[in-house]
């Protein structure tokens, strides 16, 4: 099935681009999570969101989602590790699922916080994003997960069935999880990365102290950097340039939110939604029209 349009964040800017694609009658699937914004539903008090003062991110997150309900629109909870543009479509992969849209918008959010040295230029070269996607080439291998958020949790299990030793570099705090990977025969190591080393391919992870050898890793992010999530698209720092029309370099491709630039705003995130959403359907409607001259 090739959907319309594609949605790859559930934030303030991928529901205003949800909400006002469906109002068009196109048929989308909406990337997320159940939570919809992390960042969102931790903010303590939201005063600038015209209509809602002092709301807070829990009861904003709410209203998003009744907004949903009532309009019918579902979320997918699957995270997007690729995206291919194939010519008069694009090519979404989560894992071993791959999905199939006419037109993407990207509403991402940004990762805050520099890469670990090493991580930009061993990626696909023994780093990746996506432990579930590449877990097969590491069978009987020394992997670490360097994670950031509660689904990389997931990640280390599932890695530890198949490796041969797992390392856990919690950069978030959980109890729960230290106990459980301790269980599981997962190595944690309360210490903040320093560089990840190698020559050709990947070999050691560096800490302030001490060294570890390892074959591969996975660094676990809310978020991935726009090049390695779009191959190709043009970028401006860590965010994604576009023009006026949320149009990105990629024909058929737009952004939204805080991947699309500063300043971070949730009411600037919604109204970019909604501007790459009605150009995403413009986008649609003309290669209907050339398709229809073509015959």
């Amino acid at each position: 099935m090739r959907y319309d349009i594609a949605i790859v964040g559930s934030g303030p800017a991928g529901l205003s681009a949800a909400i006002n694609a469906k109002i068009r009658n196109k048929n989308i699937i909406v990337f997320g999570t159940e939570s919809l914004s992390n960042k969102l539903i931790k903010a303590p008090s939201i005063d600038n969101y015209l209509g809602f003062y002092e709301i807070s991110g829990e009861e904003l997150r709410e209203k998003f989602q009744n907004h949903l309900d009532k309009m019918e629109i579902e979320i997918t909870y699957k995270k997007i590790n690729n995206i291919y543009a194939m010519g008069d479509y694009f090519a979404l992969m989560s894992g071993e699922d791959m999905y199939e849209a006419t037109a993407v918008i990207l509403a991402t959010g940004v990762e805050y916080g520099k890469p670990i040295k090493g991580e930009e230029e061993f990626l696909g070269k023994g780093v990746g994003y996506c432990a579930t996607c590449d877990a097969p080439l590491y069978k009987d291998k020394k992997v670490a997960i360097i994670g950031y958020n509660k689904e990389s949790k997931e990640e280390a299990n599932f890695l530890n069935e198949i490796a041969s030793k797992t390392y856990f570099i919690p950069m978030y705090k959980n109890d729960s999880l230290m106990r459980e990977s301790n269980k599981l025969d997962i190595e944690i190591i309360n210490d903040r990365p320093v560089q990840i080393k190698g020559e050709n391919l990947v070999n050691k992870v560096s800490f302030k102290e001490q060294e570890i050898d390892v074959d591969g890793v996975f660094v676990i992010k809310d978020s991935a950097s726009p090049k390695s999530l779009v191959p190709g698209i043009d970028t401006e720092g860590p965010h994604i340039k576009v023009d006026i029309n949320m149009q990105t370099s990629i024909t058929g491709c737009f952004a939204a939110g805080d991947c699309a630039g500063k300043p971070y705003s949730y009411i600037k995130s919604a109204g970019q939604g909604q501007i790459a959403a009605i150009n995403a359907v413009s986008y649609l409607d003309k290669m209907k029209i050339e398709q229809r001259n073509k015959k």
